[in-house]
């Protein structure tokens, strides 16, 4: 196997574990950095890929992981630091000659977005077109894997919850998120992209109860609920105070009917149709269940 010069970062995470599935059915060598070598079974059972440590609060630490790599996957976990840890990795990859940084956006980032992390995407791409990079920036909807955190309230009270009212969303599969993702950082002719990721129809959350009603043969009704309600639940659910504040600016934004466009990315990039709602909860039906 070739040498790897692609390097991914939050390759444990909803996309990132998707993402590297696709490399490996490619037979794509690949770098993984994580922060701790030890714990990571998946990554270490495939042959294609390379475990490098580093940690994104301390810079010093990515030169080695850095050394050698063309193209660049740049995923960070929802933080208060999100921002400062992806500019720290973007500076280092910039000192060590990375030539194409793919980032993991979000739908409708822009600098002077009311929604704290549309403004923290928007500031780091910025700085990656700032420094001279070839980019692609992958900015994907609502996460359709994002329902899944309501499937203990749906198990015991046959019930979801949001603030979010009839607006409808352009949800997303985060596997059709890693098959745009793979594509850009094998392929050429991505460079310089802007990747709006949706799936291919908008819906609304009481749509999804449908439709989830019908593949698991039980009735799942959505609930909307004031953002006042949302925020106290979600506190309750021992998110933290920055998260918090964060996901209500996303309701607010999907509610005001902002992530209902609908765009053939995932089609034109990867040659497959998106994947729909109700084949999504075909295929986590046990999941739910």
């Amino acid at each position: 196997m070739t040498q790897a010069n692609i390097l991914i970062t939050g390759a444990t995470g909803n996309v990132g574990t998707q993402l590297i599935k696709k490399l490996a059915a490619s037979n794509t060598p690949f770098k993984a950095l994580v922060r701790n070598g030890d714990n990571n079974t998946a990554l270490k059972s495939l042959p294609q890929a390379t475990i490098v440590t580093g940690d994104l609060s301390d810079p010093t630490t990515l030169h080695h992981a850095l050394q050698g790599i063309d193209t660049a996957f740049l995923l960070t976990n929802s933080s208060a630091q999100a921002e400062s840890l992806q500019m720290n990795f973007v500076n280092a990859a910039h000192q060590a000659g990375v030539k194409h940084m793919v980032k993991l956006s979000q739908f409708a980032a822009e600098k002077h977005s009311p929604v704290r992390f549309l403004r923290y995407h928007a500031e780091v791409e910025a700085h990656i077109q700032s420094l001279g990079f070839n980019y692609t920036f992958l900015r994907p909807n609502l996460y359709m894997q994002g329902l899944l955190g309501f499937k203990d309230v749906m198990q015991q009270t046959g019930k979801f919850y949001a603030a979010v009212g009839h607006a409808a969303v352009s949800a997303v599969d985060v596997r059709d998120i890693a098959a745009v993702a793979a594509a850009a950082l094998t392929s050429p002719g991505h460079e310089n992209k802007i990747y709006n990721i949706t799936g291919s129809a908008a819906i609304t959350h009481y749509e999804m109860a449908d439709i989830l009603s019908q593949v698991l043969g039980t009735t799942i009704t959505f609930i909307d609920v004031a953002p006042a309600q949302m925020e106290e639940a979600i506190r309750a659910a021992g998110f933290p105070e920055w998260q918090v504040g964060g996901l209500l600016e996303d309701y607010a934004h999907y509610s005001r009917g902002e992530a209902a466009a609908v765009f053939n990315t995932v089609q034109e990039v990867t040659g497959k149709p998106a994947i729909g709602f109700r084949q999504f909860a075909t295929d986590y039906k046990t999941v739910f269940a």
